[in-house]
């Protein structure tokens, strides 16, 4: 069974029952529901995005596990969508636009065995195929903890009283990583439209909505930035999200970026302004901007 908590994709395994009641599947409802180590918060992967662009060939990614236990881990190939609100769903079959890399990847191992503190390189090649049509293809691989097998438990020894759920309950997770192949001239554009100040609800900062469209054969990943002027005063940071992508087909994605001005700084009677640029390892580039004024 697949259950999914905060957009990350879990499996339950070794789930066994004497009998079911109401309070026996509230039970299992809190064991789902209590704070849980993330299973990805043992391992390091970087780098955590690959592109193949221009002529390279073969990228590697290295894995290392900082967890205090020997972990395995299967790599594998997925192919995701992303909605305007930068949700992931897996898809198997292509929707107009979209282009997976799966099949121009190959990548060894398939699985590893890592010790605490040990580490281990996945090396990633690219085979173009003499035909391949110019722009952009993606795909993500995912590496997914498996579970250690820990000794057997009878059900006949679990002793749950009747009318309980006797539970034993294991959690796999996974972490992926996109991998795009540029091919041929590709080129995006990007623009900002429908800036809003969302009020603050109880207990949340306040937010600027916004749109941020794309558009070429490609996709856009940068960082947003926020700041506010107010009447006859300098510019201050008040929001920022790194590494925000509209991925192709996708021709837009709507934003909402929790803003956290200074302590006594009144949005209010000036100017509210959002960037969007490249991230600094790839230059910093302005790629879009828009402004709105504030009574």
């Amino acid at each position: 069974m697949f259950i999914s908590i905060f957009g990350t994709r879990f499996r339950t395994a070794g789930f066994s029952r004497r009998s079911v009641s109401v309070w026996g599947w509230l039970l299992l409802a809190l064991l789902i529901l209590l704070p849980l180590r993330p299973a990805w918060a043992d391992l390091m992967i970087a780098p955590t995005r690959v592109i193949f662009d221009k002529n390279q060939r073969s990228a590697r990614l290295d894995l290392i596990n900082s967890g205090a236990e020997t972990s395995t881990y299967r790599i594998s190939v997925v192919n995701r969508r992303m909605s305007e609100t930068g949700e992931f769903s897996s898809i198997d079959s292509p929707a107009p636009g979209e282009q997976f890399a799966g099949e121009l990847l190959r990548y060894s191992p398939r699985q590893v065995v890592l010790a605490p503190g040990t580490g281990q390189t996945i090396r990633v090649s690219l085979r173009k195929p003499a035909d391949l049509l110019a722009g952009e293809y993606r795909s993500h691989l995912i590496f997914e903890k498996i579970a250690e097998a820990k000794g057997a438990t009878s059900i006949e020894t679990l002793n749950a009283p009747a009318g309980e759920v006797s539970v034993q309950l294991t959690m796999l997770a996974g972490i992926s990583i996109p991998v795009i192949v540029r091919h041929g001239e590709t080129a995006a554009d990007v623009r900002l439209s429908n800036l809003e100040l969302l009020k603050p609800e109880t207990g949340q900062p306040a937010a600027l909505a916004f749109v941020l469209h794309r558009s070429g054969n490609r996709s856009v990943y940068g960082d947003l930035g926020t700041t506010f002027t107010p009447q006859g005063g300098a510019a201050q940071e008040v929001g920022k999200a790194g590494g925000v992508a509209v991925y192709t087909p996708n021709a837009l994605r709507r934003v909402k970026l929790a803003l956290q001005p200074s302590a006594g700084l009144v949005l209010a009677r000036g100017s509210l302004r959002v960037t969007y640029r490249d991230r600094l390892d790839a230059g910093g580039k302005l790629l879009a901007e828009a402004a709105i004024e504030l009574p």
